[in-house]
């Protein structure tokens, strides 16, 4: 007779924030059948009645208390078959884009510490997190150029410096700022809005905000977001 596979199915989620001009993941701490405490990506086994996305928006209520605004399928990590030491698991990992500028995090009932780290200051993780994470950092990297999916890491209003910074910092590659700030304007899906940022130093500024419905409806007339450096 044919022996029953016993393989278990994971989700792991990469949650991105973007705060003080640095990009962030949000870690949790956890015990990991020792004595020995691991950071780690949120994330856990799906359960048998669940869809593997409802799993992630669980996990991630679960540990860290976070409510999600974008959220991606990344990577499916199973090819090391002993990556988890306690049982064969199979991770499909997701990455998820937040404002955490302002966001409240704190451990749920499922993690002992809930942390943002910055992006250059990641410890070694359990598993082979540090691997998937390096994955997102690569997938956003890339997808930052053809999508405007760095609105997601944003106040709903923001400095247009800000989102300057954010692709300075995302893809570590200087810019020409007054040839960015022109090619963003040309796509028609910022608004400037009448508020000024609530900044006290330097010369007052009005903020901006990102119009996704004019974004959509460019998309289905076949429009294409492109972001280039040199």
């Amino acid at each position: 007779m044919e022996k029953l596979q016993n393989i278990r199915i994971a989700v792991d989620a990469i949650v991105f924030g973007y705060k003080s001009s640095g990009l962030y993941a949000l870690l949790i701490e956890q015990q990991f059948g020792s004595s020995d405490k691991y950071w780690a990506l949120p994330g856990g086994l799906v359960k048998d009645e669940e869809s593997l996305s409802d799993a992630v928006i669980r996990e991630l209520h679960e540990e860290t208390s976070v409510q999600l605004t974008f959220m991606e399928q990344l990577f499916t990590f199973g090819d090391d078959i002993y990556r988890d030491s306690r049982n064969r698991v199979i991770s499909v990992a997701y990455y998820a884009l937040i404002d955490a500028s302002t966001l409240e995090i704190k451990a749920n009932t499922d993690a002992e510490k809930v942390q943002w780290f910055k992006i250059d200051e990641i410890p070694s993780l359990a598993f082979d997190h540090n691997l998937i994470l390096k994955k997102g950092i690569e997938r956003l990297k890339a997808k930052l150029t053809y999508e405007p999916i760095g609105f997601d890491l944003l106040p709903e209003e923001f400095l247009f410096s800000d989102l300057e910074n954010l692709y300075c910092t995302i893809l570590e590659k200087e810019i020409d700022r007054r040839n960015f700030r022109k090619k963003i304007l040309s796509f028609d899906i910022l608004e400037q809005t009448e508020n000024i940022s609530p900044v006290k130093s330097g010369r007052p500024a009005k903020l901006f905000r990102f119009n996704k419905l004019k974004y959509k409806e460019l998309i289905e007339k076949g429009f294409h977001f492109e972001i280039k450096f040199a």
